[in-house]
C-alpha cells in the first residue's frame, strides 16, 4: 500500500510518499481502507518535532479520515466488510491506503455523507463540540462568538450552535471567509482585522458581552477576548501558538473563566456522545462539512502548507484511495 512516512521530523518537505505491506489487524483491532484523510493544524506541529507528545520514527500522520471495513480482528464483532466508516484516530496513521484502528475510533457514516465530508469530522466536528458543550457549557439562548471560525474546527461549531439554539457571532480574516459564515447560518460576522471590531461586538449584545468565546488563536487574542465577555462569561482555547500576555482585572470585574478544551483529552463517555450526536446531525442534515480543497496523497506537503496559511474557508482533505461506491 502507499503511505506517508515522515524519517525526520521538520518541514512540509519531510512527508514522503512510500510503498509498504499491507497491513494486518490483530485480534481486537479492525483493517480500514482508507479513501481519505483529514488534514489538521495539530498534524503539522507533530510532524516539526515541536508538539508536547511526539511518535517515534518514522511514523504516518493523521488522526481523521473515512473509508469502509476492510477486515476485523477474531475478537471484534458487529462490523462487516465493505461498512462506511469515519475515523477519530487511527493506530498506525490516516495519511495512508490503509490503517489499523480499535472500535472506538470509527463510526458509522451515512450513506448520503461522502467520504470527503467524512474525513471532516474526527477532529474539527469533535473538537467544536467539546468545546463549546463539555468545556463551555453553551446553552440554548445564550452567546456565542468563535474567533478565527473560517477554518475546520470554527466551521463545525459554527453549525452545531446554530443547531443547539445559541446566539452565533463570528470572525473571519476575509471577505470570502466572512459571506461563508453568514451562508452557514452566523447572526453576526466580523473582520478581526478590522481596528475596533471588539466594540461592534459589544453594540451587537447591547452592551451586554458574549457568553462563550471560542479562541483558535489566544497567542494573538486572548487579551482582546475578555473585555468582551458577559458577567460570569468563559472563553474556551482551543488553538495557541505561543504566549500571550492578558489583563487579570477583565476577568475579576466580569467574574469570567479561561477554559482550556483538547479533545485529546476528552473521558471515553464524552466521545461517545459527541459521536453519536454528530451523527444524528449527519443524518438529518442540519451538519455538512466545507471541504476547501482535496489533495492527492502524493501532494500531502502542498495541503499542509495551505492549511497553515492565512484566509481559510473549509477543511483540507488527502484522496488516499481508489474512490467506492457513494462517494
Amino acid at each position: 500500500m502507499r503511505t506517508i512516512s515522515v524519517e525526520n521530523f521538520g518541514g512540509p518537505e519531510v512527508l514522503q510518499v512510500r510503498n509498504v505491506p499491507d497491513l494486518k489487524p490483530e485480534p481486537d483491532q479492525l483493517l480500514i481502507r482508507l479513501h481519505t484523510a483529514g488534514v489538521n493544524p495539530v498534524d503539522t506541529y507533530i510532524r516539526s518535532g515541536s508538539y508536547a507528545k511526539l511518535p517515534s520514527l518514522p511514523y504516518t500522520p493523521g488522526m481523521d479520515g473515512a473509508g469502509v471495513v476492510q477486515a476485523a480482528g477474531s475478537q471484534v464483532r458487529g462490523y462487516r466488510k465493505g461498512q462506511r466508516v469515519y475515523l477519530s484516530g487511527s493506530l498506525t496513521g490516516t495519511y495512508a491506503e490503509q490503517c489499523i484502528c480499535l472500535p472506538t475510533q470509527i463510526h458509522p457514516l451515512p450513506p448520503q455523507v461522502s467520504f470527503e465530508d467524512g474525513a471532516c469530522l474526527g477532529i474539527p466536528y469533535a473538537t467544536a463540540s467539546y468545546a463549546l458543550f463539555h468545556r463551555g457549557n453553551a446553552k440554548r439562548g445564550q452567546s456565542v462568538l468563535i474567533h478565527g471560525a473560517t477554518g475546520g474546527v470554527g466551521l463545525a461549531a459554527v453549525q452545531l450552535a446554530r443547531r443547539a439554539g445559541l446566539r452565533v457571532f463570528a470572525t473571519g480574516g476575509s471577505e470570502t471567509g466572512r459571506a461563508l459564515l453568514r451562508s452557514q447560518g452566523a447572526e453576526h460576522v466580523f473582520d478581526h482585522n478590522q481596528p475596533g471590531y471588539h466594540q461592534s461586538v459589544l453594540e451587537s449584545t447591547s452592551g451586554a458581552g458574549v457568553d462563550v468565546i471560542l479562541e483558535m488563536l489566544a497567542n494573538v487574542n486572548l487579551g482582546r477576548n475578555l473585555p468582551m465577555l458577559a458577567h460570569g462569561g468563559c472563553v474556551v482555547v482551543v488553538g495557541s501558538r505561543g504566549a500571550v500576555q492578558i489583563q487579570p482585572r477583565d476577568l475579576m470585574l466580569r467574574e469570567a473563566d479561561i477554559r482550556g478544551a483538547m479533545i485529546l483529552h476528552a473521558p471515553p463517555g464524552v466521545l461517545a456522545r459527541i459521536h453519536s450526536d454528530l451523527l444524528s446531525g449527519l443524518t438529518e442534515g442540519s451538519l455538512k462539512p466545507v471541504v476547501r480543497a482535496v489533495f492527492p496523497l502524493e501532494q500531502a506537503a502542498l495541503a499542509t502548507e495551505m492549511l497553515m496559511q492565512p484566509g481559510a474557508a473549509g477543511k483540507i482533505v488527502l484522496s488516499v484511495g481508489a474512490q467506492a461506491e457513494g462517494n
